[in-house]
């Protein structure tokens, strides 16, 4: 049985073998990607499986949809992320046994996630059954710097004969499907074979009509190589010692030959030599850790699992060419491998703050697919665009209109995501080429959705904002305040701003709160005593919808997203009612409940949903992450950090700060870049300094402007903040 050991700062170790139950989880954790190309943490030798699991980025097959009653405007199909060819697996036979950490004595089996060099390394002492003494290491990467390569390093030692037989393989077995509704559609052998010999293999998938070719080849011992359609073996045979570094390359789609560009960029990789390779990814991790990293005393575990996230949101979004960045990146196949609104909300303020050519990339990726939204619009009877709720090239590829098709936010996330890009960046260029066009056909679309009342109040109604236990409301807080700041970022014309400025805003008198969406607080509650999460898999929607239950911050994340319309009692009347009826069956929710915890006093309530949103896959065991990270729960912990404690906003594209630290923390440090300004934010119980970079950068702190020029320094105090008892919950934090 394996187990992660105690946290280090720079390091994930297991040491053990995975057992079953654990094997998928572990598989995520231990995936290496780079936004272009994936593999999950599989062992070496393929018998011991989980999940196989290597993705290219919108490598995926259509399927069609099914009804049991069709519908107008239904989509017809959707895509499917699938396995790429596998180059993972070496089978090894030593002293004509076969290597398996399930048979002889393992007394030594352990993982280590290098989070500054970008390697996993995996050391093995096993006795065979026969009583031969086996040593094996071995170091895999997938390079940031060639998008294209993947690279494992392969040592094996044994006073016996060794066998390797190193193989890409395609169409293998799919493993079987959870039982889930977020699981991924299981699409079995989805390519067909182009050609295949001694070099490489190219196939291209059914329906998708995707080409792919992956080319391999290894360095450091003589072996031959075989090939049949689906796999290509390469065997070398060695006594004492058996050494090589096997180099993969992958392209795929386009019009170009994708095989001999293939070829090319195995050959290029595999002459600069693993070692350089190795080099080249510790350069590119030192560069974005210098501007990423967040460092915090005080609690080892959550300082170990930030960076852990941190490093996974680099694998997800450092695109080589604009492309999506998936909820579960490139680490499994979990909601079939979509991308959805979490992109824009969760993972781009991290890129935007820190590297922000990779959230351009992410937000030219969606420019580039705004003619499917276009069509998607028109199709649904409105003007301008309307983003796909879920989607890997662009169309819509959600059947379910609740939380599909009526959720119409994620065209004001884009926007939003467009906005806070330019304020961080002032990037014209983009503007020009992209971000003008997205923010005008994003607001075409709330002038067609909404309207204006008898007494002149403008509503949008029968739509489902981020909590999808709630569907087709009216007026959903969030939706509406998102939607003004597009209409006025866009100032299409006089209507448009007038919808803009008598959107409406539902409140409460009777309980002094902002309605979630129109009538939310009049509805029956619930009695959540005893309940099993999470409530979906456990409960009809029926019962859901009509009743003050909320599944993920819906309320409270309009609070952290448009500060600047609540007032802090508003905010803190808001976050009590809400905190009692949310009950995170979503790991979107504590990221922005730890956020919004720390403005409003509840300290040691956002150190603790800052740990379950950091922790929610590093710590997590069984299918937690099974079919890939939470990689927006990722952005969270970053987000609960930087936001929470930090007190970093940008309301009206204006950097601000106002920070805070929870008992038992005694420092923070985190780095925003701003225009050409780099900016080191340490924050004590004390006071918190402000260090400059490159261009003088102007910012307020606590309402107050400050200007610290390049090099300078400015330090103020810190008022002393109560910590507030934490208020009721139906899911109260799990005690770590």
């Amino acid at each position: 049985m394996s187990e992660i050991g105690a946290a280090e700062p720079w390091a994930v170790r297991e040491t053990g073998v995975p057992d079953d139950d654990r094997l998928r989880q572990r598989e995520s954790v231990f995936a290496l990607a780079n936004g272009h190309i994936g593999l999950r943490g599989n062992l070496d030798e393929p018998e011991i499986c989980g999940m196989p699991g290597t993705y290219l980025n919108s490598l995926f097959e259509e399927r069609d949809l099914s009804y049991p009653e069709e519908g107008y405007a239904f989509p017809k199909r959707t895509e499917t992320i699938v396995d790429a060819p596998n180059a993972k697996p070496i089978t090894l036979t030593v002293g004509g046994e076969r290597f398996d950490v399930r048979t002889g004595t393992v007394t030594r089996h352990e993982r280590v996630l290098d989070l500054r060099r970008g390697t996993l390394v995996r050391e093995v002492e096993w006795v065979s059954p026969n009583g031969v003494r086996l040593s094996l290491r071995t170091e895999r990467l997938v390079s940031f710097t060639r998008p294209s390569i993947a690279a494992i390093r392969y040592v094996a030692r044994a006073d016996a004969p060794l066998r390797a037989e190193s193989d890409l393989r395609v169409n293998e077995e799919p493993p079987e499907q959870r039982d889930d509704p977020r699981a991924s559609e299981i699409i079995p052998r989805p390519f067909e074979s182009v050609s295949h010999d001694r070099d490489a293999l190219v196939h291209h998938t059914r329906r998708s009509k995707i080409t792919v070719a992956v080319a391999a080849t290894h360095v450091g011992a003589d072996g031959t190589a075989t090939s049949e359609p689906d796999l290509l073996r390469w065997t070398a045979e060695g006594h004492g010692e058996l050494r090589f570094d096997k180099i993969v390359a992958y392209r795929w789609g386009g019009d170009e030959d994708v095989r001999a560009a293939a070829l090319q960029e195995r050959d290029a990789a595999a002459e600069a030599g693993f070692d350089v390779l190795a080099d080249e990814q510790c350069r590119h991790l030192e560069a974005f850790w210098a501007d990423a990293d967040v460092e915090i005393d005080g609690d080892p575990e959550v300082q170990q699992a930030v960076r852990f996230g941190l490093f996974h949101v680099l694998q997800a979004g450092a695109l080589s060419v604009p492309g999506p960045v998936p909820a579960k990146g490139l680490t499994g196949n979990g909601y079939d491998g979509h991308t959805l609104w979490d992109t824009e909300i969760y993972v781009l303020p991290v890129l935007t703050y820190t590297h922000p050519e990779y959230a351009e990339r992410a937000l030219r990726w969606r420019h580039h697919t705004l003619g499917h939204a276009r069509d998607r619009a028109r199709e649904l009877g409105l003007s301008g665009a309307a983003f796909a709720w879920r989607t890997i090239s662009g169309p819509e590829c959600s059947g379910y209109w609740p939380a599909g098709t009526a959720g119409l936010h994620v065209n004001a996330d884009i926007a939003g995501a467009v906005l806070r890009y330019h304020a961080a960046t002032g990037d014209e260029t983009f503007m020009r080429e992209a971000g003008r066009e997205l923010i005008d056909e994003t607001a075409r679309l709330w002038v067609s959705v909404s309207h204006l009342d008898a007494d002149g109040v403008a509503h949008i109604v029968g739509v489902t904002g981020p909590d999808e236990y709630s569907a087709l409301m009216d007026d959903n807080v969030y939706t509406n305040l998102m939607a003004q700041q597009n209409l006025r970022a866009a100032a299409l014309d006089e209507h448009s701003l007038e919808i803009a400025d008598r959107i409406a805003i539902p409140y409460d008198e009777r309980h002094d709160v902002h309605d979630q969406s129109a009538g939310f607080t009049r509805l029956e509650e619930w009695n959540f005593p005893g309940d099993r999460f999470p409530l979906m898999l456990h409960h009809p929607y029926l019962n859901l919808y009509r009743r003050q239950v909320v599944k993920q911050a819906d309320l409270v994340l309009a609070m952290l997203m448009r500060g600047d319309v609540f007032t802090p009692e508003q905010k803190r009347r808001n976050f009590d009612y809400y905190e009692a009826r949310t009950v995170r069956d979503s790991s979107l929710s504590a990221p922005v409940q730890a956020v919004l915890a720390a403005e409003t006093g509840y300290l040691s309530l956002a150190h603790a949903y800052l740990a379950e949103a950091a922790l929610l896959d590093l710590r997590g065991d069984g299918e937690s992450g099974g079919d890939g990270l939470h990689i927006a729960a990722c952005a969270g912990a970053w987000m609960a950090l930087v936001m929470g404690f930090g007190g970093l906003r940008d309301c009206g594209g204006r950097l601000s700060f106002a920070p805070r630290l929870a008992p038992g923390l005694s420092r923070l440090r985190f780095r925003v870049r701003w225009r050409r300004a780099r900016l080191t934010v340490t924050v004590t119980p004390g006071e918190v300094t402000y260090t400059a970079r490159g261009d003088a950068v102007t910012f307020d702190h606590e309402g107050t402007e400050v200007t610290v020029a390049d090099g300078d320094t400015a330090t103020f105090p810190l008022a002393p903040v109560e910590d507030r008892p934490a208020p009721p919950s139906p899911r109260p934090p799990a005690p770590r």
